[in-house]
């Protein structure tokens, strides 16, 4: 796996990522913390408000931007997306209002939107062998699984001596680095695409694809499983550390990596795993632990609304859950983009990963307010328990 690391341009490209994320990990949990700090109980109605607003920029940014920048330099739309969000992230620590939250996040993701698909695109034209290809896929998953557990651990720490505000700093210089990794990469010549037709016909291409390709469609079935677990993750960890637990800001960070180990754990066995396991049955059993996990956690949030108590032994189980419910999304997102990569021709390359982009964001916005508002009005086990249903009665994918 670490071989295709001997390329210079992707060895450039995956350090650029890998900081990115780091970034962008720090601003997930900066984002929580300062929404607490300005709602307090409501922090998950914002941040489930605030992740709401990222997803419709996934959604209906991203494949207007990809329409619009396929003739521009590679190069420079990386560059300059992750310019304006560094940018962005040194604004946030000035904010005092929650509406000013919604402004910025919005103008962070929809260069976030810009970002992504451009650079997940570029990766098969850096690396053409469909071997070194599923190298890179593996190491781009453990660069997320690495984020996910590095990120908060990175956090605590820095919370122990600083305030919070100051980690979104250290997102701008993530996103700085970045650029700056990204400006030093020597990238292959990418022609345009042929037969491009009308701003509207680009812009719906790579969706419509999906809507005719079996395979596709299977993928997106299984995309709003991955978002439902994530909402419940991302949306309510500071609620149930904070609040429901009565923990500390490090603590919402250490329950944040126990989600990012699980996932890692999958990254690690995940190459191996899939030369024996079709891809389909892999991503299945992911369902089915993403399944189990959720009605899990809404059991035990029920038992503690219940009971108004909390024991060292429901934060342990409370932590082993999170675990689970990062091996389940792990086990869905790992293959996702073989399948892409399968269906996709060097004309619809860019679109298809756009459309995977955008439309997996799509089950975001459906599964991040149900996760915030139902559990800022009802409760987190109301919360919990209408996720783990949507799940449970989901149709199984072709």
């Amino acid at each position: 796996m670490l071989s295709v690391l001997r390329r210079s341009a992707y060895r450039k490209l995956f350090t650029a990522q890998v900081v990115a994320l780091l970034a962008t990990g720090l601003l997930t949990v900066a984002l929580g913390l300062l929404a607490f700090d300005l709602a307090g109980g409501q922090a998950g109605a914002v941040l489930g408000t605030a992740l709401t607003i990222k997803m419709v920029a996934y959604v209906f940014v991203a494949p207007v931007m990809a329409a619009l920048v396929e003739r521009l330099p590679r190069k420079s739309v990386l560059v300059n997306a992750d310019l304006v969000r560094a940018a962005i992230a040194l604004s946030l620590p000035f904010i005092d209002q929650v509406w000013q939250i919604y402004v910025l996040v919005f103008v962070l993701q929809s260069a976030s939107a810009t970002f992504t698909p451009a650079f997940q695109a570029l990766i098969p034209v850096v690396l053409p062998e469909e071997k070194d290809y599923t190298k890179a896929l593996s190491l781009s998953r453990l660069a997320y699984d690495f984020e996910s557990l590095v990120s908060p651990l990175l956090a605590a720490a820095l919370l122990a001596v600083m305030s919070f505000h100051n980690l979104f700093v250290g997102t701008m210089v993530g996103f700085l680095v970045s650029a700056a990794m990204v400006l030093a990469t020597r990238l292959p010549v990418v022609p345009p695409a042929q037969g491009q037709g009308s701003l509207l016909h680009r812009t719906t291409l790579g969706s419509r694809i999906f809507l005719r390709e079996p395979t596709l469609r299977g993928l997106m079935a299984l995309n709003l499983a991955v978002a439902t677990a994530t909402a419940l993750v991302l949306v309510n960890t500071v609620v149930y550390a904070r609040d429901l637990f009565g923990g500390s800001n490090t603590d919402v960070a250490i329950a944040l990596a126990f989600y990012g180990a699980g996932s890692m754990i999958v990254a690690v066995i995940a190459p191996k795993a899939l030369e024996r396991v079709p891809n389909r049955t892999f991503m299945l059993i992911g369902a089915a632990v993403l399944t189990m996990g959720l009605l899990a956690a809404a059991l035990l949030s029920s038992i503690t609304e219940l009971t108004g108590q909390t024991t060292n032994s429901s934060w342990v189980l409370f932590l082993g859950l999170w675990v689970v419910l990062g091996i389940g999304t792990s086990m869905i997102s790992t293959p996702s983009s073989r399948l892409l990569r399968r269906v996709a021709t060097d004309d619809t390359r860019s679109y298809l990963f756009t459309a995977q982009f955008s439309l997996s964001h799509a089950c975001f916005l459906l599964a991040y307010p149900v996760a915030g508002w139902v559990g800022a009005v009802t409760g987190q086990s109301a919360a919990a328990w209408s996720l783990a249903c949507s799940l449970s009665s989901e149709p199984s994918p072709r």
